[in-house]
């Protein structure tokens, strides 16, 4: 079993009491990592190193950041096998979906390199005689960054790599889930050669979560917070930081509907929602979870779809012989299947699914109605549902009903029509006969209403992470009133 410590100041050290907690495997239950569990001094620690360190990095220029950033993406790639092994182990993820996770996040750190010569003001011409003024972006301070479990590479170096770019320092609070792989992120960032208390990393028992979130949010020199998992969660985040006045990016949780029109390409739709709904068995903040067919299209999309439903089964990822891994937690799991049941009770057809602890198959349930759970619940499993639409304004009406709005799909052939579907649609992002789950590192990346607010990404995430400053310079007398 491995065990870990808290990384502060460049060091890795026990917590407070040297208290620990562990996590277990989601599919044996036995414990395969033990995880130092930071107390509310630890917390304090980590900010105090970051806030030490913030003043030299900040000053650093382009040059140096991108130079430790390339070269933190190629320490990521030489981790990647030990990255999958704790994914494996600590929340059943398969092969696949970790390298896959790994090459992503290596990318991101390459595109953060990049915007380190982008982070531009500008003149802005001033009516006063002889003044100059400038726009001008800076650092903004110490950035906490929290990420979660289920694309715990991807995520956890999202939330880092931009903030590290504009020439902030960081304090990362690690998913309990997980907290080998996050630490597995930061070993392999750090070893970039950052100065000691640029990056910190934090991992704490569960039981203390709420506590150690809130000390984080509340310390003075915490300037920006980011944070992706739950809207749950979100909202508690989005509260604190409000009432401490800070700036924070939230990336929640998604409902994504793909809307199936008539003209669609049916085998193509069917490849993407496969890929949509059941990778990294549907935990994905983007996976498709309601299919909304217009019209015909239902019987055609139904019909080719049950088959591609029925070959996605589900096995341990450690022996790597299913396309599908296990569920996070026994919890996930039965309110996957708590789900499906409700639906089926409501009269829903279940098309297929199954398995047993957290070894879910891939499920979908057709003819899916309001009155069932699964209609408006997020399920964050491998499960999905069919909803017939009598016309595109209904399946409009279906897809704008959520209170989620991060990602959805349009499939039709005519794509001037399916771009006036898809601009009605109430969704940070939208993908025309493409699939709901798709992510680049400089694509603007996040959602509206409860899928939360702010955009990672590019140079949108470079004015999350910066501070906007407007500053003159004057040349010649100023003549005054008094």
């Amino acid at each position: 079993m491995e065990s870990l410590n808290l990384f502060i100041n460049g060091q890795q050290v026990p917590a407070e009491g040297d208290r620990r907690f562990a996590r277990e495997n989601p599919i044996t239950g036995e414990a395969v990592t033990e995880a130092a569990a930071a107390s509310l001094a630890d917390a304090t620690k980590a900010v105090d190193a970051a806030a030490c360190a913030f003043p030299t990095w900040s000053a650093t220029g382009p040059g140096e950041r991108r130079a430790k950033l390339l070269a933190a993406s190629e320490s990521l790639k030489a981790r990647a096998d030990e990255i999958v092994a704790a994914m494996k182990d600590e929340i059943g993820a398969t092969e696949g979906w970790a390298r896959f996770n790994v090459m992503l996040a290596a990318d991101m750190l390459v595109e953060a390199a990049a915007i380190t010569t982008q982070i531009k003001g500008e003149i802005v011409p001033s009516n006063r005689p002889g003044s100059t003024a400038m726009a001008v972006r800076q650092p903004a301070g110490v950035v906490l960054a929290m990420a979660p479990w289920n694309a715990p590479v991807i995520l956890g170096v999202r939330a880092i790599a931009t903030p590290l770019a504009c020439g902030n320092t960081v304090v990362m609070k690690s998913s309990e889930l997980c907290p080998r792989v996050h630490a597995l992120i930061v070993e392999a960032v750090s070893e970039a050669g950052f100065s000691d208390g640029v990056l910190n990393a934090i991992s704490n028992d569960p039981d203390d979560a709420p506590k150690i979130v809130e000390a984080l949010i509340a310390n003075p020199a915490v300037r920006r917070v980011n944070f992706t998992g739950s809207t749950r969660v979100g909202k508690v985040i989005g509260e604190l930081a409000g009432r401490h006045l800070k700036p924070a990016l939230l990336e929640l949780g998604g409902k994504a509907p793909m809307i199936v029109l008539e003209d669609a390409d049916i085998d193509a739709a069917v490849a993407a929602a496969g890929f949509g709904a059941y990778m990294n068995q549907g935990q994905i903040c983007m996976s498709t979870e309601r299919i909304i067919t217009v019209g015909d299209a239902g019987d055609r999309f139904a019909a080719a779809f049950s088959g591609k439903v029925a070959q996605l089964t589900a096995g341990d990822p450690r022996d790597g012989k299913q396309p599908l891994g296990s569920l996070v937690t026994q919890a996930a799991a039965d309110r996957v299947r708590d789900l499906i049941a409700d639906a089926v009770d409501k009269g829903a057809t279940l098309v297929a699914g199954g398995g047993d602890g957290t070894i879910l198959n891939a499920a979908a349930l057709d003819n899916v109605t309001a009155e069932m759970r699964l209609y408006s619940e997020e399920s964050f499993g491998p499960v999905v549902a069919i909803i017939r639409a009598a016309s595109v304004d209904e399946a409009i009406r279906i897809a704008n009903e959520s209170e989620f709005g991060l990602s959805a799909a349009v499939f039709g052939r005519d794509t001037m029509n399916a771009l006036a579907v898809a601009k009605r649609i109430e969704s940070g992002i939208c993908h025309i006969n493409g699939p709901t789950v798709h992510d680049e590192a400089q694509m603007p990346f996040g959602g509206v209403k409860a899928s939360g607010y702010g955009r990672f990404g590019g140079n949108w995430g470079v004015a999350e992470f910066t501070e906007l400053r407007w500053i003159t310079l004057q040349d010649g007398p100023l003549h005054y009133p008094i």
